[in-house]
């Protein structure tokens, strides 16, 4: 079943250009199946709307298709017998059309037009200046091909560059969300399900849970059959060329080579051979680079680290796609076990730290910490690592946290260990200092009798939020 969960800002966005005087143009983009449509849909369900869904057939297929749709809409028998029309002879009529009530326009999955004609942004762009700007049109693009968008629509080279009046980049859901589409499930189950899918509707939508999680592992994924078995080898090929390339890169960072250099040695390529296949994963958000929070230069940063930016694919490359042999002899069982081995340390617990930082960050923007942080991330230098770094940029307060996903409860010695790896951050007007410690069992009762003592230091028992010297 299709969920519309969350995207209040996005559809207030919407709203806001909806209500403006005269035209608007924006463009809708992301990646594939993080609910793009759906957005749309939402919006023009009580609006008078076109809306148009590209295919790639060719051209004169999709100005038909188009045609059609507009002579129905307008109820107009001659639009629609006329022959060997064109993209500018149809919007014309829309613009000689539309009355006092604002016509919202959408032509998705755009990428299509471009990809079966490439002129086809200089095109639009002449239909934009002479027919449809100036009037009661509100007119969306939306598309799945990040790097095919980017190119054609936002970048300063593309013909369509300067006339929209707002774009909107959707992202995945966050994890406060995923409840809504497992109600029944536990909060501990929730991180699990989010550590599997990450926050992309259709994946949540398609995956069959009913309270065994390795069972569901399964059935969604390691089921060559399932729907997701394949999915980031449809959803890469659809983006990329040389997807073998990409694919080996991928799956070295999702084994936790996370330097350029460690990276390119178990590529066996040099590392100057990357910086393509890199900028590119990163164009379009399948891949991340950190750097230490503090860094006041990070695009400069010598100590930037490449992370997978979606937890789906970070677990399919690491626990499905090195065993695709296995799984395609039916020896499911080896793989399963293989991942009831690995998945807590490996996998699940990094993705509790990006959790309990999206909380921090929700405490800290309803005001409920000692400071407003303005940055949150990680830590390191050579010897330590801290795994949240808060900074309040008006102060020069920092929070440092550490998070533990164990199932035995945590003693004083974490406190006393991060008070150590804080002394050597060296951040930029550092001031008043706090801690934050999250806990997925709990706390000794000799840490919790010592933290009344300490103000500046706050235990949370997460994900069941019971919060201790608050």
């Amino acid at each position: 079943m299709k969920k519309f969960v969350n995207r209040e800002a996005e559809i207030q966005f919407l709203e806001t250009q909806f209500s403006k005087e005269g035209s608007s143009f924006v463009v809708i983009y992301g990646r594939r199946r993080v609910g793009k449509t759906a957005l749309i849909k939402e919006f023009i369900k009580d609006k008078k709307a076109i809306y148009f869904l590209a295919t790639e057939e060719i051209e004169s297929q999709n100005i038909n298709n188009f045609k059609i749709l507009v002579a129905k809409f307008f109820n107009n028998s001659l639009l629609e017998k006329a022959q060997n029309i064109m993209w500018d002879e149809i919007f014309e009529f829309i613009a000689n059309n539309v009355k006092n009530e604002k016509l919202v326009i959408v032509i998705d999955e755009f990428q299509y037009l471009c990809k079966v004609n490439p002129s086809f942004a200089s095109i639009l762009q002449k239909i934009w200046d002479e027919k449809l700007k100036g009037k009661n049109i509100f007119f969306i693009v939306c598309g799945s091909l990040v790097n095919m968008m980017e190119q054609h629509v936002l970048n300063y080279s593309s013909p369509l560059y300067g006339r929209r009046t707002g774009q909107i980049k959707l992202k995945p859901l966050k994890f406060k969300y995923l409840k809504e589409f497992f109600p029944q499930s536990t909060e501990d189950e929730l991180i699990w399900l989010y550590a599997i899918l990450g926050g992309v509707p259709r994946y949540l939508e398609v995956f069959n849970y009913k309270g065994d999680i390795y069972e569901a592992i399964r059935e969604n994924m390691l089921n060559r059959q399932s729907f997701l078995y394949e999915e980031p080898l449809f959803l890469l090929e659809r983006e990329i060329q040389d997807i073998g390339t990409y694919f080996s890169l991928i799956k070295s960072i999702s084994l936790g080579n996370h330097k350029l250099q460690q990276i390119a040695q178990t590529l066996s390529v040099p590392q100057t051979r990357l910086t393509k296949y890199i900028n590119t994963l990163i164009d379009l958000d399948i891949l991340r680079r950190d750097t230490p929070v503090t860094e006041e230069y990070p695009e400069k940063s010598k100590k930037g680290l490449y992370f997978i930016n979606d937890n789906f694919l970070n677990f399919w490359f690491k626990f499905v796609y090195p065993f695709k042999e296995q799984l395609e002899l039916d020896n499911v069982e080896f793989v399963l076990e293989n991942i009831k081995k690995r998945i807590i340390t490996e996998h699940i617990s990094f993705v509790y730290e990006d959790i309990c930082k999206e909380y921090v960050w929700e405490l800290s923007q309803k005001g409920e910490l000692h400071l407003k942080i303005s940055k949150i991330g990680k830590w390191w230098d050579k010897n330590n690592e801290i795994d949240i770094v808060g900074i309040d940029t008006t102060t020069g307060s920092l929070l440092y946290g550490e998070c533990k996903y164990t199932n035995s409860k945590v003693d004083i010695d974490l406190f006393y260990s991060l008070k150590q790896k804080a002394s050597k951050v060296n951040a930029k007007n550092k001031a008043e200092e706090y801690y934050i410690i999250f806990s997925k069992s709990g706390f000794t009762e000799r840490f919790l009798s010592f933290a009344e003592e300490i103000e500046n230091l706050i235990l949370i028992t997460f994900p069941e939020r019971t919060i201790f010297n608050f």
